[in-house]
């Protein structure tokens, strides 16, 4: 079948006797002295304008059929008959175009050497393409009585339509792609396979064991036998936990699954995602755009420019004074300051808190966008090879600075505050709690300073064409998914859900309103297809859908996501070699830190400024501490006390580890009570005691530890200084608060939590999180960019939802054992 889809387009691929023959690639060419072979020709080889729009004429109406099966599930509720009938008619010219072009394939099949007789008619009309276009018109003729006495085709016949869908993979490959993956992981796929088989039905009857008598009625629903306990189970093994009122044993056996469980369920699907990635990169032959030159520099000679642009253009950009890269922190500050102060004021009863911060930002920010409109006429990114003194070129780069991305931006963070104070009583001041959402557009501002979502554009067209091919996978599989489970679920009255008013259902409700037509299916299995199942009340049907959307649709979709995180990894660390010098022997990700530290390589730790006692004593505390290499055998020798001590400070954490989870459990706290000076208090006040002189001495002696650069300053700002004084500050605080009487011996609670900060101080003696932190310094470009953006996603996304889902009048009933949150 894919034979007959691709063929070739040679120029002498039929020779003189006019019979049939192999061309180019492997691909057969029909007889054109035929009129067979010439139908051939026309429907596979589109090597003509007529083959062509054919072409494209048919993949029109397969995107009009599925519309067509869209629109048909609003029922009749949103489609009079008269609709109904024009809808009946356009059906019916498709399906007869449909069934035409199916008859000229059938007959024009047997110019494949494949394909002659009756045997090889068979052969093509089982193959994939063929069997499809099949399954999408004979049903429909077998329905035509029905549909002439007045009933209307059938929804799982408009269904198979979509099918045809799948002949995109024509153009895409999609299904090559996938048994590429399939094929080249066949015998890791077949033993992590079977494992996760195991594990799905191991984990199913230990939690059937454990849940089946629960006193809760929903859970006892839901594991009443192993193959009910295999529909929650699964989600559990993919990652999912949508019930929580399990039993201590249904407690342990979740805690295996997420520790083990998961990760060897996850293998298969990741090695279908991986491979089916890894196809589409090998043959999608993604390369970047060339990149336009133009004959202007970037930077513009001082000498030929206005002074004052010349000024403005550097201050506002940070450049060559203290002042500027103080206005520069200045901005900063402001836009993560108003963002907050916008979150804030999106409370109810605090709609106009720290309104004198907003008044301030939005003067800071007007008079930073005029500094930049009149220093946009020597801004290199405006430069269109005009001189900078010309008035006609200072006018263009101004026109070109104001409608550029940056410049809406700034306007869009200012402009609602002015609109609102100009035009009291309005409609811009009568719906100011809308608009001020626009201020967290601020956000996009940073973007100036940290590039990330201008690099969005960047990482589509390195990546253009791997991103078609699998975002065309995802859809294409979303809409299938879609009609399939809307097909499953629009009729399914026995699952019983929260009362949706918003679906027109105020009580009684079930399954099928949700799913009561294509449309709004489309987003719930949106976000199943992420992996995310908050719906859990699936019939037998459905869940067999979502079985599938787990195994193999979420490795695919989520395809495309990684291939934007690799683009970004890959754009954001060439930009970052261009630009940094690495210091001899460096690799991509060296920051000051390493540098500075390759710097120190065999160079003495300084001298105190207060004597060599101090020395002595500092590198005592030193080797005391982390204890003195070795040089013949490499490793740490250890004097007895600093043996000791390391077995002290060891116990010490765990100890406070373990009176963290104690303190958690109501009888215990009940029993040792929240008076001052409980044994909680007294064993917390000597733990911060002891880590308070371990975090001084360390400061003490960082003057001579290399891993600190011979500086106290440097220690504090590690990942273990961090840890240290976090292990410690809270306590402090809480005792300041507690003897001003502004903490109660319960909020105090809240103080001690922190105390888990001491977990990470095992990483003295398990070297764990150093390596992520190595990590992180050695991808620090790759995460400001995607970790703006994450941000910028983040509240973006959640201002979206504030305004659209304000006065969503969805709602679930709570019984009187979940207490009300009065505003």
């Amino acid at each position: 079948a894919m034979d007959t889809l691709n063929v070739g387009k040679g120029d002498n691929d039929v020779n003189d006797t006019g019979s049939h023959e192999v061309g180019e690639n492997n691909f057969v060419v029909g007889d054109n002295s035929t009129f067979r072979g010439n139908l051939y020709n026309f429907l596979n080889r589109q090597d003509t304008l007529a083959a062509n729009v054919f072409e494209k004429f048919i993949h029109f109406l397969i995107l009009g059929t599925a519309l067509l099966f869209m629109v048909d599930t609003l029922g009749d509720y949103y489609i009079n008959s008269h609709f109904q009938s024009i809808m009946n008619i356009i059906e019916f010219i498709i399906m007869v175009i449909f069934t035409v072009e199916y008859i000229m394939r059938l007959y024009s099949a047997s110019e494949d050497p494949k394909h002659i007789g009756f045997t090889g008619k068979m052969s093509y009309v089982v193959g994939l393409f063929p069997l499809i276009d099949l399954l999408a018109v004979m049903p429909y003729w077998m329905e035509v009585p029905f549909i002439a006495s007045g009933n209307p085709s059938g929804q799982v016949v408009k269904f198979l339509r979509l099918l045809r869908m799948i002949r995109f993979e024509k153009y895409m490959n999609i299904l090559s792609f996938f048994d590429d993956a399939v094929n080249e992981s066949m015998d890791i796929l077949t033993v992590t396979g079977f494992s996760a088989l195991l594990l799905w039905i191991f984990f199913s009857s230990v939690l059937y064991m454990t849940e089946r008598d629960s006193a809760d009625e929903d859970m006892a629903n839901y594991y009443k036998t192993v193959p009910h306990a295999m529909w929650i189970t699964l989600l559990n093994l993919s990652g999912e936990c949508p019930l929580a009122n399990y039993s201590a044993a249904g407690k342990v056996t979740l805690g295996f699954i997420g520790l083990f469980a998961t990760a060897v369920f996850g293998v298969p699907i990741g090695i279908l995602g991986a491979g089916f990635e890894e196809s589409v990169a090998s043959h999608a032959e993604d390369s970047p755009d060339q990149e336009e030159t133009t004959a202007t520099s970037d930077n513009p000679d001082e000498s030929k420019t206005s002074s004052i642009q010349w000024r403005c253009f550097q201050f506002v950009n940070g450049i060559g004074s203290k002042a500027a890269i103080l206005f520069e922190m200045l901005i900063y500050l402001l836009i993560g300051i108003t963002v907050i102060v916008g979150i804030i004021q999106t409370v109810p009863g605090h709609e106009n808190t720290l309104s004198w911060v907003e008044w301030i930002a939005v003067i800071v920010f007007t008079i930073e966008y005029i500094i930049r409109f009149v220093g946009a006429s020597v801004d290199p990114e405006f430069s269109d090879g005009t001189d900078y003194n010309s008035v006609l070129g200072g006018i263009t780069k101004r026109m070109k600075f104001l409608v550029s991305f940056y410049s809406i931006i700034d306007l869009m963070a200012i402009l609602p505050f002015y609109l609102a104070y100009m035009m009291p009583g309005s409609w811009v001041d009568n719906n100011d709690e809308y608009l001020r959402m626009i201020r967290l557009c601020r956000l996009l501002k940073l973007d100036k300073y940290v590039p990330s979502i201008s690099l969005v554009d960047d990482v589509i067209r390195l990546k253009r064409r791997s991103l078609t091919i699998s975002c065309i996978a995802s859809i294409v599989l979303w809409v299938l998914f879609s009609g399939w489970m809307y097909l499953s679920e629009h009729e399914d009255h026995s699952m019983e859900i929260d009362n949706l008013p918003l679906y027109g259902c105020i009580e009684n409700c079930t399954m099928s309103v949700r799913y009561n037509n294509f449309f709004t299916s489309f987003p719930l299995v949106g976000i199943h297809l992420t992996g995310d199942f908050p719906m859990v009340e699936y019939d037998g049907f459905g869940r067999i859908v979502c079985f599938f959307m787990v195994i193999a649709a979420i490795g695919v979709v989520s395809i495309p996501s990684g291939i934007i995180a690799s683009g970004f990894a890959d754009i954001v660390q060439s930009k970052s070699k261009s630009s940094n010098n690495l210091p001899k022997g460096g690799t991509a990700g060296y920051d000051w830190f390493d540098i500075r530290y390759r710097e120190l390589e065999g160079q003495p730790p300084p001298v105190s400024v207060f004597g060599p006692q101090m020395d002595q004593l500092q590198m005592s505390i030193k080797i005391y501490l982390d204890g003195e290499p070795d040089g013949t055998t490499g490793t740490v020798k250890r004097t007895t006390f600093s043996k000791i001590g390391r077995v002290f400070f060891f116990a010490l954490i765990i100890a406070n580890i373990i009176a963290v989870v104690l303190e958690s459990i109501p009888e215990v706290d009940e029993y040792i009570g929240n008076q001052d000076g409980n044994f909680f208090d007294v064993f917390e006040a000597w733990s911060v005691f002891f880590f308070t002189v371990d975090y001084i001495l360390r400061l003490l002696s960082a003057r001579k530890s290399r891993e600190a650069l011979y500086s106290p300053l440097v220690y504090a700002t590690t990942f273990f200084g961090i840890v240290d004084l976090a292990s410690i500050a809270p306590w402090y605080i809480q005792v300041v608060l507690s003897k001003t009487g502004n903490l109660s011996g319960d909020e105090a609670k809240v103080f001690r939590i922190f105390r888990i900060f001491r977990v990470l101080q095992l990483e003295d003696f398990i070297t764990a999180f150093s390596k992520l932190d190595n990590v992180f310094r050695a991808s620090k470009d790759v995460l400001k960019a995607t970790g703006l953006m994450a941000i910028i996603i983040w509240v973006g996304t959640s201002a979206l939802f504030f305004i659209f889902e304000e006065n969503n009048p969805n709602f679930r009933q709570c019984d009187d054992s979940i207490p009300l949150v009065e505003v």
